[in-house]
């Protein structure tokens, strides 16, 4: 009872935070509009300014400081984080018919979603193109100079899977996939190596205890303050001016996006397991709140892995290999958002778009999105790829895209839950499937 009375108290404390700080952002972007430049000056600088730039040279910034250390934090912990759980969860996996029966089911969950999530998607989108919600007049002097992001070619994804230097993999939380590839590769020559191979599964073991310790405390004491002074910092300092001209692109891909989250995997839950889907979506909110706070999934993985074990009922031994595979493959949110971007650049250039074309967007874009940085961001500049793969690269698409990427952070923001809860509810439905969920603890 204390346990779960300390759960739901973790909740109240994220949702009041992420409520508070969507107060105050637009409380401060209204304000802005009727302030002298030299007032919001002073305040952008006490409390917004990103003290790193140029021009945070003589600012306080205290919202992003406070933001920062948090993010950094969890940052720290991502790297050891993953290649601990996998390569115990490895080293557990007696069999290896199990395992390849864990990740078949893993992947097969995670193109289904996706299948299903494009679709809905594409659908929405359509329909919005087709009443002419997404004919908007590009302001081309104002964002042409963002249009000069990085193409990204899907298939290199299989090439750096594979590090060529362990510390250079280990060196940057943008390369999971690699850290995944190692953690499994050490989990599975431990197991083969047997008794062998006990003192360093027990200081594994150790660490594991150590790293959880710490993120405990993080989330718990220091993360309710965080996503107040993130939320608020992010919508504080961006213009309305920005949000205006695709208002139907963000209205219609957030309201998709988040309808998919409170659809889409309590039915899958009913459907593949029986289980109550409600409860479900009760315990495992807080980790959206904690993905629309933080905007990146390698953050929530914490959060998620501890919920999956403490409140679901997963197994350890799954949820260690599912989660981090999930962070790396599954990005079905981005995928959704590709969908509407795509459609809403290609509308306002001029491009009459058809469901055949929209097929072949949702192709690029699961390839594309499996290999996408678990970061911030990195899902806007993807679109590219999938623009180019189309053969849509005039200069008119490269206006509405840079558009996008100027106007796109609430999106971004609303997609990592829809990223993130996929990856438990892929979580819950294996370890059902291996008879392992703890069926008492889920329905508690």
């Amino acid at each position: 009872m204390a346990k779960e009375k300390k759960q739901n108290n973790i909740v109240r404390n994220m949702m009041i935070a992420l409520v508070g700080g969507l107060v105050v952002g637009l409380g401060f972007m209204l304000l802005k509009q009727q302030m002298s430049e030299g007032t919001w000056n002073v305040i952008n600088a006490l409390l917004f300014q990103d003290i790193t730039a140029d021009q945070g040279f003589h600012s306080i910034g205290l919202f992003y400081i406070i933001g920062q250390l948090f993010m950094r934090g969890l940052q720290m912990a991502i790297v050891p984080l993953v290649l601990v759980s996998l390569s115990l969860a490895m080293c557990s996996i007696s069999s290896s018919s199990k395992l390849g029966r864990i990740a078949g089911r893993t992947l097969l969950g995670f193109f289904c979603f996706y299948v299903v999530g494009a679709l809905i998607a594409g659908i929405v989108a359509f329909a919005m193109k087709t009443a002419g919600f997404f004919n908007v007049k590009l302001p081309a002097e104002a964002v042409t100079e963002a249009a000069t992001l990085d193409q990204f070619n899907p298939l290199a994804t299989i090439v750096t899977a594979v590090p060529s230097n362990i510390g250079t993999a280990f060196s940057s939380n943008n390369s999971i996939l690699a850290v995944v590839v190692v953690a499994i590769v050490l989990g599975l020559c431990m197991n083969a190596l047997g008794d062998k191979m006990k003192p360093l599964k027990s200081v594994l073991e150790n660490l594991s205890d150590i790293i959880n310790l710490y993120l405990t405390f993080l989330i718990n004491k220091v993360g309710p303050v965080a996503i107040f002074c993130l939320i608020s910092r992010t919508f504080a300092i961006y213009g309305a001016e920005y949000l205006a001209p695709a208002a139907a692109y963000i209205v219609g891909a957030m309201l998709t996006l988040f309808v998919l989250v409170v659809t889409l995997y309590p039915i899958g839950i009913g459907l593949t397991t029986g289980l109550s889907p409600i409860k479900f979506l009760k315990k495992i909110a807080k980790v959206g709140v904690f993905g629309f706070s933080t905007n990146s999934s390698a953050a929530c993985l914490p959060l998620n892995t501890r919920t999956c074990l403490d409140e679901l009922g997963c197994s350890k031994e799954i949820t260690s290999f599912v989660l981090p595979t999930g962070m790396t493959i599954n990005m079905n949110g981005t995928t959704v958002m590709h969908m509407f971007a795509v459609t809403f650049i290609a509308t306002a250039s001029g491009i009459d778009i058809t469901p055949a074309n929209l097929i072949t967007v949702a192709f690029l874009s699961i390839c594309a999105a499996m290999g996408c940085p678990a970061i911030p961001i990195a899902g806007t500049t993807l679109i590219v790829t999938i623009l180019s793969g189309m053969g849509w690269t005039s200069d008119l698409c490269m206006i509405a895209y840079a558009l996008v990427v100027a106007i796109n952070r609430p999106v971004e923001m609303a997609l990592l839950p829809l990223n993130v809860i996929g990856d438990a509810t892929v979580n819950v439905i294996v370890n059902k499937k291996e008879n392992e969920l703890d069926e008492t603890k889920y329905n508690a």
